[in-house]
């Protein structure tokens, strides 16, 4: 500790390099695990129900119910239709669809007690009405509040025939949009219900998923659960995380070799201090011992530096960017933290080499005697 402090202008620079690789590496992964992140936020609600649909044969949708009913390897809540529309929302990749539900007006607050949605601000939706409830990350995405219009007949992008207004806003962060069903068999085509099927236990839902899944394969019927939507995610974003993982690669590699460089010439000006502290008495095994320890404590400090810095700048990423627009992405994540960890123990490994190449053929009575400078 008494060299690295004295030393300030030898052992700072390496130490800020180290800081930033681990913030471009931090900060790089936290970004990109962000994405599936917000894939999975976005379409979260999804978890507390299972929906099948007749692929737009609703003579299908009796058969359907029929097999849920009969079959289901779980209790299940009574069956009910809704209608459905999209919407475009945005992310920090463009613009994704969004499913909206238009339900009758007496499953709505179950569902929304399912979901765990019960407050509201507002009112619910009036039968036939061109109207709908929201939730909070809705509002902040698309920038809407009580009264404003969030379907209308110029807009390609959430169309509906009529003006549709928010009416109540819902302080959950799920994602949800619930319309009136009466309205929507009135005025939205195609006139094609969608099943929504809720297990009893909540904890069962992801078991009934799995079951729905491999019993309509086959059939004319299209399960969409929150077990296929991670699977989905999952299997979109592999390709991206091996091109990830080949980066972080390649920039581990460029920091170590360059940390190594530099470490072979800050331990290179310190021969005479080591010459000295033999020919004073020192092994070379306490000296290696010694300036590894030294290399450790810059290692360690520079990495949890890089660390802090990384959190203190994502931290303001997300208040400014992410979360007035309701995107995703978790500060202290841990896939982002094991993708620094290389950068430590392969520059720490780098340093090792070099003081041991260096110890290995050191002549202290050479350099003291200033044969070799």
């Amino acid at each position: 500790m008494t060299f690295l402090a004295r030393n300030a202008s030898k052992t700072v620079p390496l130490t800020l390099v180290l800081i930033l690789a681990v913030l471009l590496v931090f900060g790089i992964v936290s970004l990109i695990n962000s994405i599936p992140l917000s894939i999975r936020t976005i379409y979260g609600a999804v978890r507390f129900a299972g929906f099948i649909d007749p692929r737009g044969d609703p003579a299908e949708i009796e058969k359907l119910k029929k097999i849920a009913e009969t079959e289901s390897p779980v209790p299940i809540q009574p069956i009910f239709p809704v209608r459905v529309s999209s919407i475009m929302v945005r992310s920090l990749v463009g613009k994704w669809d969004f499913v909206i539900l238009a339900m009758d007006a007496p499953q709505v607050p179950a569902y929304l007690e399912r979901v765990g949605a019960a407050d509201l601000q507002g009112r619910l939706p009036r039968p036939g009405q061109p109207e709908m409830i929201i939730s909070d990350p809705i509002a902040r995405n698309l920038g809407l509040k009580l009264g404003d219009l969030v379907l209308s007949p110029d807009n390609s992008e959430a169309y509906s025939p009529n003006p549709v207004r928010v009416v109540g806003i819902l302080p959950t962060q799920e994602w949800i949009m619930v319309a009136d069903r009466e309205y929507y068999r009135k005025h939205h085509l195609p006139p094609v219900d969608v099943l929504v099927i809720m297990t009893q236990d909540p904890a069962k839902q992801a078991q009934f998923d799995v079951w729905a899944k491999e019993r309509f394969s086959g059939l004319r019927a299209r399960v969409t659960s929150y077990t296929e939507i991670r699977k989905q995610s999952d299997e979109s974003f592999e390709v991206l995380y091996k091109i990830l993982n080949v980066v972080i690669g390649m920039l581990v590699l460029v920091v170590t070799i360059m940390m190594g460089m530099l470490m072979n010439i800050y331990q290179g000006q310190r021969l005479q201090e080591f010459a000295l502290l033999q020919a004073l008495g020192y092994t070379k095994s306490t000296l290696l011992r010694r300036v590894l320890q030294e290399s450790a404590l810059v290692v360690v400090l520079g990495w949890l530096l890089g660390v802090l810095v990384s959190l203190g700048i994502l931290s303001i990423l997300k208040a400014s960017l992410f979360d007035p627009r309701a995107f995703s992405m978790h500060l202290l994540d841990a896939r982002a933290l094991a993708y620094t960890l290389p950068i430590p123990i392969a520059i720490f490994g780098a340093a090792w080499l070099t003081v041991w190449l260096r110890f290995r053929a050191f002549d202290p009575v050479g350099i003291v005697d200033r044969r070799i400078v």
